[in-house]
């Protein structure tokens, strides 16, 4: 059997941890590659850390074509949504894949209005030329066209987020030097930590993502408090030990009392002259 491993698309989604291979690894040993392999044609779609281990140790393993692909975008959709099904990958990974879903289903809508079509998806192959060995008869069936995904309320609900966290993973991948976005990958900080500290300027981000953990939430810390509205100075009467200005709510008081006063002064008035007029 020819399979073909495909850099680009093994590197598509985020390889698994040192740890999560192992245990992959050990559940082979033990049970067997229960999942069968996804190929196009001849390419490896799904089951990159299967195949190679099931190679390590001359394991036998079994494959499925999908004949539903048409172009290298339709591998890049059926590749985010099965990840984005699965319960393990972490929020930011979550909120990655949605992100780059929406790119490509934006970047189809915009192809379809164009007048002149283009060939940069196409397959780097022709199923039909698949090897006979591993090829399935080719389908004229389509995969079903994908939701729009026109607001970032969409996007968090692809990734089953909420929209602020879409908000901050967009900050990430926008300012975020790679050794900040290595800790946030890893679970070192979490996303909102991280969309904190990429505020900062890139080698303040990477002195703090050297130092540790710690640093990071100490960097965190100072960018918010930095954004948060000093309270402006109370002037403070002549011994210094009370402030002569008021909260919010304390000046709203003052002033009722004051307008309160004020009323009263004018019926009083309007009392008086009611008074003279009457005489």
């Amino acid at each position: 059997m020819n399979i073909v491993v495909n850099e680009e698309l093994k590197a598509y989604i985020d390889p698994l941890t040192p740890e999560e291979y192992e245990a992959l690894e050990r559940s082979i040993l033990n049970e067997g590659c229960r999942d069968a392999l996804v190929l196009w044609g001849d390419v490896l779609v799904d089951g990159h850390n299967r195949y190679g281990i099931c190679q390590k140790h001359d394991l036998p393993f079994q494959t499925v074509q999908n004949t539903r692909f048409k172009t290298l975008q339709d591998v890049h959709l059926w590749m985010i949504d099965q990840h984005l099904g699965r319960r393990s990958i972490s929020d930011y990974l979550r909120g990655v894949l949605a992100l780059r879903k929406k790119d490509i289903v934006d970047e189809r809508r915009a192809r379809s209005t164009a007048t002149t079509p283009t060939t940069s998806d196409d397959p780097p192959f022709d199923i039909d030329d698949a090897p006979a060995s591993t090829a399935s008869p080719a389908s004229d069936e389509a995969l079903p066209p994908p939701v729009p995904m026109n607001s970032r309320e969409a996007i968090a609900r692809a990734a089953r987020l909420s929209s602020s966290q879409v908000t901050m993973i967009e900050k990430i991948q926008k300012q975020a030097a790679p050794e900040l976005v290595a800790a946030v990958k890893s679970g070192v900080i979490s996303i909102n930590t991280a969309a904190a500290v990429a505020s900062l300027p890139a080698e303040e981000q990477v002195t703090a993502a050297n130092a540790g953990k710690d640093e990071l939430k100490q960097a965190a810390k100072r960018v918010r408090e930095a954004k948060r509205k000093p309270r402006e100075a109370a002037p403070e009467t002549e011994d210094g030990a009370e402030p002569a200005s008021l909260d919010a709510v304390q000046q709203l008081e003052q002033r009722v009392a004051e307008l309160t006063a004020e009323n009263a002064d004018l019926r009083r008035q309007v009392a008086d002259l009611q008074a003279q007029l009457a005489h």
